[in-house]
Order: C-alpha cells, then structure tokens, then sequence
C-alpha cells in the first residue's frame, strides 16, 4: 500500500499528459484515518466516471456497536451516512473546469426507503464507502491540479463529517437507528396477531406528485376505523394505533378518487422501511407481498398456471405453459403461481390493471357463454382457496363488480381519503342479493419444478436501462410493471443477480427456488463480493427475494 504523499507525487508526474496516464493511479493508498482505493479509472474524460471507495476502520470511525448489533439497526446505519456523504458532495461539490464529466462527484442517491446499498457497507471491522469521481481534462489532457484538489482537499472534509462519530449529531444518529428498530419490532407483532398490514394513525399517504415521492402537503392524515384499530408498543416510539388489516380476504372499496388506490399504493411500498418524515413510517406490510398485474406482451416460461387456465382450444398445455407474448389473464395468472413459488404470503391488486375477465364473470356471462366453452377459472373462485389451502391473503381494491363482497372478509370503503368499515352493513345487503357462482374445479399448489438451463458463457455484459430493465448481453428483461421496486439500483443488483444464477448456479438440474434460494443465500454471506467482477461499484441496492424471482422468471433467454 503507498501512502497520500506518493499519489500527490505520481498525480503531479502525469499532470498536461494523455488521459489514459490516469489508469497508473489505480491502486491503494493511506491518507491517516481512512484507505483511498481507486479501483477503475475512466479511459475517457467522457466516460462513466472512475469508481473509487474509502476503507475506514470500524473502531477507528468511534460508533459504538449498539449503533450495529442487528441488521436492521445496521443497514440503517448504513443508509444514514450515505446520506450524509451525499449532502457533503452537495454542499462541497467541486466540478473542475474541463472536459466530460471532470470533477463529477457522486454516491447514491436515496429515496424515501431505507435500502442496503453497494454505497456503504458496515462489516465487522470497516466502513466501506464506494463512490464515483469523473477525474478532471483539459480536452484529453490530464489535469492533475483539479483531481488533487478532490482527493486532497474535499474528500478528507467530507469523510470527516460523514464518517467519524466524533463529528455527527448523535441525537439524528440514534434517531435513525432507533426508527428502524421500530419498524422491524412492529412487524414481528403484526405476524404474532396474523396481520398482515398495518397504517398508523396520522400517517400521510398522498405523494407530492407521479415524479416525487416526498408526502404531500396539507393531506388529510389516515385515521383508522375502530372497529379494525389495533395498538402496539414499540421500544423507542411507544404505543402506536393504526389500522390493522387481519390475514384474509380484504376489500378497499370506494368512489373514484377518494383514496382506494392511495392506500393500496402505500401498502405495496410498505414491504421496506421508510426514513422519518416519509409520512409512511409506520404504514407496513407482510415484507413477502406482491403487488399483482396484467402485464401483457411479457413472457413466461413453464409455469403451471392450470389453476385459473385450462382446456385451451388450441390443446395448448397449461401445466407448463409458455409464451414469449402473454395475454392480460394469462399474464396475471402467471403472476400469481410465480407469487406463490417466490413464498408471498399477501398479494395486493387493484382492479384499474388487472385483466377483467381474469378477475371475475358475472352470472349473465356465465348464462350466455357456459363454463364449459370458458377456460378461465377466474381469481373470484379461488382468492378463498388460496388462503384457506395456501396460506395467501389478498388485499383487492374494487370498483366496478360487488361479486368480491360474498367472499370478502373485511370490507373497507374510502370516503374522501378517510377508511370505514362497512363489513358488516355489506355483509346484510348481500344476503337481498344473490350469490355469485363460485364453484371452481379443485385447488392444488403446482409442485414448482421449473428448471433453468444449463448457464451461459462467462463475462456477459450487463446494461441497466433506468429502473424498468437492463440487458444480460442481447436478451433484455422487462420490469416495467415490477411495481415494488423503489430503486434503479434495484434494478442494477438483479442485473448482477441475474447473470451470476445464469454463469454460475444453472446447471441444467436446478429449480428456480433453489437458484433464488442460493443468490439470495451469498448474497447474505458474501455481500456484493463475487456478484459483480473486479470490484465492486457503487450504485447497487439490494432487492427482496420476490424482486429476485421476477428477474428470472421474465428473462426470455
């Protein structure tokens, strides 16, 4: 390992030299309190900016291990000092005169969730801050006096107030960790009592736009209905009351723009942590569940989707069905067996994008078009079964068919933004009317045999395409209407996933479930080590295992 002073020697050799003289620089160096690591640099004052990362020891950083002795406290450290690097490379931020990108500073950016990022990474005895830097050019000349004033200058003040207990405020510090700790308790109590969500009072679930996901000024805050109110005691927050939404079947219902698809919104985002000020803090969900969907034109690949579709005119097989260009049922239909197969314990749907006729046929349709001619068994015959046999609930906002009220356990209506519960007024008008078919053919979970092939070559070349896809090569994998990812850098990881569970682990004899099983396993044993190449970049969060299932399940290759 060199020491600062010979970079400053080896900077100042290269200076008014070609760009590519930077790619001498990469290597590790001590600067006192921390380990500069330039782990790639940029060929180009145009390309990606070069990846760098800071190695400081974890006793050295004076936290104390309180701050860390659980994985939630942990990973809201983690998400916390990123943070506060990235408000330093705003406050400080110093762009060199020059070409490209020249004097680029950046680290992730973080939402309104918390989520484990390549960023910062908290190990047993170091903080590892991963980071870009576009190193600075006069046109492709080397400008070492701008690239000296970054690593010299600006990233020891910024390490300094990000990294060093000694320079935090600790009360913002405690708070953070505190909110997690929380969060995590209030989730082991709601699968105590067999909740599966859970909205506290004053909780504020508009968001200022489609393009910000800050919480919306002057919203009417939630308030619960007594009779679905529930309290928790919280070790930090105290007694917390909310709407507890109980395992089962549960229907949001309501007039058109009173706040159904609001809740529902912020329901399937409640599977992660929110940092405080979200307004969404306490408004969890079941961390398995997924938000349900047509999606068609995506493909499928041998999934048992018999369950809803069968006896197709064709003769086609429906027990190991396969599409590159899949209809709004079949889609949805795969949705759901893919659900399962990934061990979602809640799916959350809202009927605005769900196929109509795999939701329900109502008794007119069934008297002009026979069960017989019809191979759509639709979800309304088997949302029951699939709680009562398959341990699933639902959450199902409805607007346009009362079928879902004579199989719903708990009937809420939004009335300008404000719940109620009308279960069991509901409950007595269904008994005037009569009761819709629901007689389907008998329920069995598939047994989840899918097998990946046998893996690809080595080295793919991997592109991320925002938040909605990235490629593996040629084949490119759609998410678009993955509606849970909160990050693109969700987007990255499964990228990285994805390409590792082809190189790697397909052999040809493995299930989908095991791969999932055994990424998500390194993932917790290795971190991002050995997912990525070389080294690790910044710009990665990690996804759930449902995220997981989705990449691969939607890869055509």
């Amino acid at each position: 390992m060199k020491s600062s002073n010979e970079l400053r020697t080896m900077l100042r050799a290269i200076d008014h030299k070609s760009y590519p003289s930077y790619r001498s620089l990469a290597g590790e160096y001590r600067f006192g309190t921390y380990v500069l690591v330039i782990d790639h640099v940029q060929g180009d004052p145009f390309a990606s900016p070069s990846a760098l990362h800071l190695e400081i020891s974890w006793k050295q950083s004076g936290f104390p291990e309180e701050l860390r002795d659980q994985d939630c406290k942990r990973i809201a450290l983690q998400d916390h000092l990123t943070r506060l690097f990235f408000s330093q490379t705003e406050r400080f931020s110093f762009r060199a005169k020059g070409s490209g990108k020249s004097g680029l500073i950046s680290i992730s950016r973080c939402g309104q969730e918390v989520l484990e990022r390549s960023a910062c990474e908290i190990s047993r005895d170091t903080i590892t801050v991963r980071f870009h830097v576009g190193f600075p050019a006069f046109g492709r000349t080397i400008d070492a006096g701008g690239l000296e004033k970054i690593l010299f200058d600006f990233l020891p003040k910024a390490a300094e107030k990000s990294f060093f207990a000694k320079n935090l405020d600790r009360k913002s510090l405690q708070a953070a960790v505190w909110l997690a700790e929380d969060q995590t308790e209030l989730r082991r109590r709601m699968r105590e009592r067999n909740v599966v969500a859970f909205v506290a009072n004053g909780s504020i679930l508009p968001r200022k736009s489609g393009v910000s996901d800050q919480p919306m000024k002057d919203s009417i805050p939630f308030i619960s209905p007594k009779t679905m109110e529930q309290s928790f005691v919280l070790p930090h927050h105290g007694e917390i009351r909310g709407m507890a939404v109980p395992a089962g079947i549960t229907l949001i219902v309501g007039g058109g723009y009173h706040g159904k698809s609001t809740l529902l919104s912020a329901l399937q985002m409640g599977v992660y942590d929110h940092v405080a000020g979200d307004g969404r803090e306490f408004v969890l969900a079941d961390e398995t569940a997924v938000k349900l969907r047509a999606e068609e034109g995506r493909s499928i690949r041998n999934t048992d989707i018999s369950m809803f579709i069968n006896d197709l005119p064709n003769g086609k097989n429906t027990k190991s069905f396969s599409t590159p260009d899949a209809s709004g049922s079949t889609s949805q239909a795969a949705g759901v067996l893919e659900g399962i197969e990934a061990g979602s314990r809640l799916f959350l749907i809202d009927e605005d994008t769900s196929a109509t006729n795999f939701m329900v046929r109502d008794d007119f349709m069934q008297q002009v078009i026979s069960r017989e001619k019809e191979p759509i068994t639709p979800f309304l015959e088997r949302a029951g079964d699939l709680y009562e046999k398959a341990g699933v609930s639902t959450i199902l906002v409805a607007g346009s068919s009362g079928a879902f009220f004579y199989i719903a356990d708990h009937i809420i209506q939004m009335d300008c933004y404000k719940p109620v519960e009308i279960t069991e007024r509901v409950k007595a008008l269904c008994k005037e009317h009569q009761a819709p078919e629901t007689q389907a053919p008998g329920f069995a979970v598939p047994s989840f045999a899918k097998v990946y092939a046998a893996g690809k070559s080595e080295n793919a070349k991997v592109k991320t395409f925002g938040r909605d896809s990235f490629s593996i090569d040629r084949e490119t994998v759609d998410l678009r209407y993955v509606e849970q990812m909160a990050d693109f850098e969700q987007t990255s990881a499964l990228a990285y996933l994805t390409r590792y569970a082809l190189e790697q682990l397909a052999d040809g004899r493995k299930t989908l479930r095991q791969l999932a099983a055994e990424l998500q396993k390194r993932m917790e044993t290795k971190g991002w080590d050995g997912l990525t190449g070389s080294y690790v970049p910044c710009g990665l969060a990690k996804p759930r295992i449902q995220e997981i299932f989705a990449a691969l399940d939607r890869y055509r290759g």
